[in-house]
């Protein structure tokens, strides 16, 4: 296939052939790089808003045939301090070594500074604490730094935190600010820009002045800003503050704590960044549940404050419910609504608690009746296996291999397969109880007496997804992790292990699901099937099919009772009568369903009979004033009930509501309005008829016609319920 690549300022448009959908992304930079003269580590990809990155492919961001990908091309962030630097003295000659020594001679300790956001590329007012050498012994001229760490503090950002900065990243405070009339093109100043919402305030950035916009009634500039950790270049920016325009100050000029309390009026203005919190704007009067207590909004006494660690909103203690009389010691704390039901936490070998939320819930009453095939994965058990704990090794007692259930739920309730849904069973730091087999994975090979089974995991199942493409490598954690613990060997979280003794390792239990049928002929033909005992051979990492690294387990079956594919097992089978088991009510409900099925079946076939179409004319002919209408209507019902109630609704719906007319009244003109609707019309003083505009009177006496709402309810019964 074929997609178009484009500069973000729309210049240039290439067209990029023989592609696939499989391509990665780092293949698709090094074709761009003779098309648009840029080294993949200058590419900047996007895609319906998102950045392509590395080791994912086009299928991945869902990138089709002559789709457009748009490309911002990196420049280097020295350029443009270099390019001040040089504006600012044009006939200086010396090198970059030596203008760091200089520089670095007059930063120490208790200067004021700008220092930059080394994540935001935003400057923000600082102060210089330590002075400290650094230890690395790079080169300097390519590293942008004078061999020192600064421990500075910013002033408005980070609250007391101290943080290292290298000289590349701090230069002296800004303090003169630029009239508007002395702002040059191609001039490197600071201003005050927001990229997030351009029309209110934002944060100080580096901007290169590109365009100057003076007229007696405009006065506007346009910059490229320098933004992000890289410096990424942002063009054609508007500048919203263009009285806050600061130049940026020469080094060695910055002034010390010193030097204002000498000259007080020498202080550099306070510049007004964008507020914390977007609904109050920082204001200090004003209370605010977002940015203070969500309960009283209070900013009183922050020290009495305590932040739920989940939720993130901030409690005063005394508005706590119980109140708190200190703050809590604990490193996680939870607010209430945050906090776990303590009911539901069920210790080894206690039986399960109710809890005071689920007391609540229509399930807790358990009078509800299930209505069997619609979706039986996460329906409630109603049973539970006491046999035996959910972490037992082995076979459960009383079911032998061969056992069938219809229903995932009924495995559950027998305690062979514990989850709904997951296809493995266990505990990470403990092992694996059971899986599922059901062909869910491409990698999986069932050869019956052994398998290959994939881990789970590196799947996207955001949006309630049941499965998933892979998207991203799995790990050996979790479930994965619980499943190599059963292998009789060392666990190694990079290549895998294979047991030498593969015997010796711990059962697990196998069922095979009829969704692997089309993968495996050892699948049973319908629902769920118990296979026995199967141990772990060996377990290692390797790419899949889809291009993503995969944990893969060999496991081997290790059972007394004959597999139920083979002879033997089908003969066991019908000697202990081991038939398909059926929830309690399944085959009842079903039975019924299909006998629902044949009535409505027989029902429509007789209405489209002639008797119950010579009723529906009878019923039209007595609403005469409507004859034309009901002419188009009636026409219909050869058709089928469908078309016909379709055709009816179409024609007697009230175009004021947009609904089936509710006690309808025919005008003069014979078009049909809820009576509701027109006298709702005569209240604003509109006395003319919505559909045709024809003058009415004002004092029109409004009869509901009586014919047309017997047929309209008769056909469409319930349908006034609500109206008014």
């Amino acid at each position: 296939m074929w997609i178009q690549v484009r500069t973000i300022d729309g210049k240039k448009t290439v067209r990029v052939d023989s592609l696939s959908k499989l391509t990665k992304i780092e293949e698709l930079r090094k074709r761009l790089v003779t098309l648009f003269d840029a080294q993949p580590s200058e590419q900047r990809l996007f895609y319906r808003g998102k950045q392509l990155e590395d080791g994912h492919t086009l299928f991945d961001y869902d990138v089709g045939l002559n789709d457009l990908i748009q490309l911002m091309i990196r420049i280097k962030a020295s350029e443009p301090i270099c390019a001040s630097t040089s504006a600012a003295s044009p006939s200086t000659g010396e090198s970059s070594d030596e203008s760091n020594s200089s520089d670095k001679e007059n930063k120490e300790v208790g200067d004021i500074i700008d220092a930059r956001d080394v994540t935001m590329g935003a400057w923000f007012e600082a102060e210089i604490l330590e002075v400290v050498k650094e230890e690395s012994e790079t080169s300097n001229s390519q590293n942008q730094t004078d061999g020192f760490i600064y421990k500075i503090q910013f002033e408005t950002r980070y609250e007391d935190d101290v943080v290292e900065m290298k000289s590349k990243d701090i230069r002296p405070r800004a303090r003169h600010i630029l009239k508007f009339e002395d702002v040059k093109e191609g001039q490197l100043i600071m201003a005050n820009y927001n990229y997030d919402d351009p029309n209110v305030r934002g944060f100080w950035y580096d901007c290169l002045i590109s365009r100057k916009r003076n007229t007696r009634t405009t006065k506007e500039l346009y910059a490229t800003l320098y933004i992000g950790s890289d410096l990424m270049p942002l063009e054609n920016c508007r500048l919203l503050f263009i009285s806050e325009l600061f130049d940026i100050e020469k080094p060695g000029t910055q002034l010390t704590k010193k030097d204002l309390m000498l000259d007080p009026s020498a202080s550099p203005a306070k510049r007004q960044n964008k507020p914390e919190c977007d609904h109050c704007q920082d204001n200090p009067r004003r209370k605010c549940k977002h940015c203070a207590c969500c309960v009283c909004g209070g900013k009183n006494e922050p020290e009495k404050q305590v932040m739920c660690d989940e939720c993130d909103q901030a409690y005063h203690l005394e508005c706590l419910n119980p109140p708190l009389t200190a703050v809590p010691q604990e490193d996680e704390w939870y607010c209430p609504e945050c906090k776990n039901d303590e009911n539901e936490v069920v210790k080894a070998g206690e039986k399960l608690k109710e809890s005071k939320k689920k007391a609540k819930m229509a399930s807790s009453k358990n009078n509800t009746s299930r209505d069997w095939g619609k979706g039986m994965a996460c329906v409630g058990r109603t049973k539970e296996c006491t046999i035996v704990p959910s972490n037992h090794y082995g076979p459960v007692p009383g079911v032998e291999v061969g056992t069938m259930w219809k229903f995932r739920v009924q495995v559950s309730e027998a305690g062979v397969h514990r989850p709904h849904v997951a296809g493995i069973h266990g505990r990470e730091d403990d092992g694996a109880f059971s899986i599922v087999l059901s062909g869910g994975y491409e990698d999986d090979a069932d050869n019956g007496d052994e398998f290959y089974y994939t881990g789970s995991g590196g799947r996207d199942l955001s949006g309630n997804k049941r499965t998933a493409e892979q998207s991203c490598d799995q790990k050996l954690t979790r479930m994965n992790r619980a499943l190599a613990k059963n292998c009789n060997a060392p666990i190694n979280d990079k290549t895998g292990a294979e047991a030498k003794d593969w015997k010796g390792g711990k059962p697990v239990r196998v069922v095979r699901n009829c969704k692997g049928r089309k993968h495996s002929k050892y699948a049973p033909e319908e629902g769920n099937r118990y296979d026995g005992i199967y141990k772990i051979v060996k377990y290692w990492a390797e790419k899949g099919k889809s291009g993503f690294l995969v944990w893969r387990y060999l496991l081997r079956r290790d059972d007394p009772a004959p597999a139920p594919w083979t002879k033997e097992g089908q003969k066991r089978a019908k000697e202990l009568g081991l038939a398909m088991q059926y929830p309690d009510g399944y085959l009842e409900s079903q039975a019924a369903k299909e006998k629902e099925a044949v009535g409505e079946a027989e029902e429509i076939k007789n209405e489209d009979s002639a008797p119950k179409t010579k009723g529906r004319k009878r019923k039209a002919k007595a609403d005469s004033v409507n004859e034309k209408l009901w002419g188009s209507v009636l026409d219909k019902v050869a058709e089928g009930k469908q078309k016909f109630l379709q055709r009816l609704e179409e024609i007697f719906s009230c175009i004021c509501c947009q609904e089936i007319l509710y006690k309808p009244v025919t005008l003069q003109c014979t078009h049909n309005f809820c009576k509701s609707c027109i006298s709702r019309s005569f209240k604003a003083e509109v006395y003319s008829c919505p559909a045709c505009r024809s003058d009415l009177p004002k004092d029109m006496a409004m009869p509901i016609n009586q014919n047309l709402a017997k047929v309209l309810a008769h056909f469409y019964p319930g349908y006034e319920a609500g109206r008014v």
